[in-house]
């Protein structure tokens, strides 16, 4: 399997460079000058690891960092700075950060922290599998399985993967059976931001219709996401 490698940094060279080194090793990679262009490009993609620089205009790396912990928990993180400080560093470490690292880092501690980083990822994966917690692993009464953990829902003739945004959106209608939600909540639950409330219609009529697509031959599921018009949606207790 090729993993999927995000560069995010607003120096185009150091940018090029990163994305072309990763690239001779293999990886798919994707990359963008700012934080919020590569929030909006995680909230669809899978994403394995993500190598993003600490200072650049508009959010900061160690922003980006608490967005995607909320919407795309299992990406492992490398941050760059050219600027290194304990205190950066420890903030990186504290924020659940895989590597901390000084540019301009040469090639091979660059490969070397990528690699490790996705072994922990990967490792992390495996054992929650091998839990079986309850709350990433739900089996629904009509055999419908559903990996929270890699967004992927399973009968015994159909396999779905989701992108990260769906699959947090599906995690927070499982956690919430009965529970009716204002369209700006789930925006708050899925994103992480605060938007008004037509910019959150705007945001998840795309979205749930994305997630319903794919949820059309998992009735169990498809039939219980429900519009409440007027306010949002709810997800109806399973039968």
């Amino acid at each position: 399997m090729t993993h999927h490698i995000l560069v995010v940094d607003d120096e185009p060279v150091a940018r090029q460079t990163l994305t072309e080194i990763l690239k001779m090793e293999g990886f798919t990679v994707s990359n963008f000058g700012n934080g919020e262009s590569a929030l909006e490009f995680i909230r669809n993609n899978s994403v394995d690891l993500m190598l993003l620089d600490i200072k650049m205009p508009g959010m900061n790396g160690h922003e980006v960092v608490q967005v995607v912990s909320q919407i795309s928990p299992d990406t492992e993180i490398i941050m760059l700075t050219a600027f290194g400080s304990m205190e950066s560093a420890v903030e990186a470490l504290r924020q659940r950060v895989h590597d901390y690292l000084i540019k301009p880092a040469p090639p091979t501690q660059i490969i070397e922290s990528v690699r490790k980083g996705i072994a922990r990822r990967e490792k992390r994966l495996q054992e929650l599998e091998e839990e079986g917690s309850p709350n990433l692993f739900i089996h629904l009464k009509d055999g419908t399985t559903i990996d929270l953990s890699r967004r992927k829902i399973s009968n015994q003739s159909n396999t779905e993967l989701l992108t990260p945004a769906e699959g947090q959106l599906l995690k927070v209608f499982l956690e919430n059976p009965g529970k009716v939600f204002s369209h700006r909540e789930i925006v708050l639950l899925v994103q992480g931001y605060e938007v008004s409330n037509k910019e959150a219609q705007e945001i998840l009529r795309p979205l749930v219709s994305r997630l319903r697509n794919k949820l059309v031959e998992f009735p169990n599921l498809f039939e219980r996401v429900v519009s409440v018009r007027g306010t949002g949606y709810v997800f109806e207790k399973e039968n």
